[in-house]
């Protein structure tokens, strides 16, 4: 994956973060033209609520890091197997393994196009 060099709001950046943290099947969708708000999903699948809030902890570590604000405060969600965290031109979905098989995010947005897919897969 070739990441852009100085735009740390690039969602490949988001991805790399997820992939490099044990984020699995990690995926980055581009909506641009399909959506009105937003630009980019980054969808990665997570083994345990552990690891997802092991992911969160990075994920705002890189936020606060880049000055990228989160739209969404979030609490006590972790029960949920899914958590979305919304910035504006992309969304982050951290989803165990039950949520992401049964929402098909995907396949909900079949013509968004690919633009990055890890080669971690669970």
């Amino acid at each position: 994956m070739e990441l852009p060099a100085k735009n740390s709001l690039h969602p490949l950046n988001i991805a790399k973060l997820l992939e490099d943290h044990k984020g699995e099947d990690t995926v980055v969708l581009n909506l641009k033209d399909l959506c009105s708000w937003t630009d980019y999903f980054v969808i990665t699948t997570v083994r345990s609520q552990t690891h997802m809030r092991g992911l969160l902890k990075h994920l705002d570590s890189y936020f606060n890091e880049h000055s990228i604000v989160q739209l969404n405060k979030r609490k006590n969600v972790f029960n949920a197997g899914w958590i979305l965290i919304d910035c504006g031109n992309f969304v982050v979905h951290l989803m165990e393994t039950e949520q992401r098989e049964f929402y098909e995010l995907e396949k909900l947005w079949f013509k968004g196009k690919e633009i990055y897919h890890s080669s971690i897969s669970s």
